[in-house]
């Protein structure tokens, strides 16, 4: 299972950031990568806090025949066809697109990271891969997505957007 984390709190070219989102998932499937499923929209607050708009996020399902650099290399694609530009950590964005789980490989490269480091720490990525992916564990830590999602810290702000 591929699991892929995505979020925007800028509009692009293509709209506002669901439209934005929504447009580069149709792009990966035009490039080739299936969408086996999506979660809910969440609207999220910023981590860390700041002044910045809200995200929306959603974690996807994939299957792809690209290995995980070659997949990687396909998001930061995406995202620049969006308008991603990476001036700092944490700054606001038109499209974020994350590798965070590739079929439970662990990898710790210069370039990739797997599982996504950061992943079990953030509700903007937990709630919305229970939806797609409820029996998922932690390749490392073990721990199933409801058991990291119960000790997150109450300050992370994340809900389901109304259909």
């Amino acid at each position: 299972m591929i699991l892929l984390g995505l979020g925007a709190n800028l509009p692009s070219a293509a709209g506002p950031p669901i439209a934005t989102l929504e447009a580069a998932l149709a792009q990966l499937e035009a490039s080739g990568v299936r969408i086996v499923a999506r979660s809910r929209w969440f609207r999220t607050a910023p981590v860390p806090p700041s002044d910045q708009a809200w995200f929306v996020n959603a974690v996807a399902h994939l299957e792809a025949s690209l290995a995980p650099m070659d997949l990687l290399a396909l998001l930061h694609k995406v995202e620049h066809g969006f308008g991603r530009r990476r001036a700092a950590r944490n700054e606001a964005r038109s499209l974020d697109l994350d590798l965070l789980d590739y079929d439970g490989r662990v990898l710790d490269t210069p370039g990739l990271v797997l599982p996504h480091p950061r992943l079990h720490l953030r509700a903007f990525v937990l709630l919305p891969l229970r939806d797609v992916a409820p029996g998922w564990r932690h390749p490392v830590l073990g721990e199933t997505v409801s058991e990291l999602i119960a000790k997150l810290p109450d300050d992370q702000i994340a809900a389901p957007l109304a259909p």
